[in-house]
């Protein structure tokens, strides 16, 4: 008799008990195979943060990695405020603030973030003295969906999917400057 696979039963959240980490005992985590995210609840159910696989099986992979000095990173980042507006799968344009930057992608700071894997179309202003509205494309690629203890406010972690090169320039070298990195350097 062949074995049975996650994939042979109905795509329906899984939740599994945190037992035994005693910093985090009684909360769980909900596993969506359908979205493939993972959520961490609450010991009252609330959710938590949300992340998807890929993020996951990202982080792990990176953690059998060598570590690579802090200068050759290819997509810096840096913390700073600036106007944004999305556009929601609905159509909706919604107007907000990003609360950090980088190559990669920005983080917009929502009290009503897009689930994970959302793809929206992107405009921002950057602190950089240019006036103009950059557009690009993202995919929401993690939330956090109330403040947590650490460092994040409520909102959505965006991915870069589509964005001009001139546009990823001009945002690494804001974030060199805020960073007073040397611009030879972290490319």
């Amino acid at each position: 008799m062949p074995k049975a696979t996650l994939a042979d039963s109905p795509a329906i959240p899984m939740k599994l008990p945190v037992i035994t980490t005693r910093a985090h005992k009684g909360k769980a985590l909900e596993l969506d195979p359908q979205r493939e995210t993972m959520s961490l609840l609450g010991a009252d159910g609330e959710p938590m943060g949300t992340v998807s696989w890929e993020s996951v099986i990202n982080y792990i992979r990176a953690l059998g990695e060598k570590p690579r000095p802090a200068e050759s990173r290819s997509q810096p980042r840096a913390s700073l405020a600036f106007s944004v507006r999305y556009y929601a799968p609905d159509g909706r344009r919604i107007e907000g603030r990003a609360s950090g930057l980088g190559g990669g992608g920005l983080f917009i700071d929502s009290l009503t973030p897009l689930p994970v894997g959302t793809d929206l179309t992107i405009e921002f202003s950057l602190p950089d003295g240019c006036q103009d509205w950059v557009k690009a494309r993202g995919s929401v690629a993690w939330v956090c969906p109330k403040p947590d203890q650490y460092s994040f406010h409520p909102g959505m972690g965006i991915r870069f999917i589509e964005i001009s090169e001139s546009v990823r320039d001009r945002i690494l070298d804001l974030v060199r400057m805020l960073n007073q990195v040397p611009s030879g350097q972290a490319r």
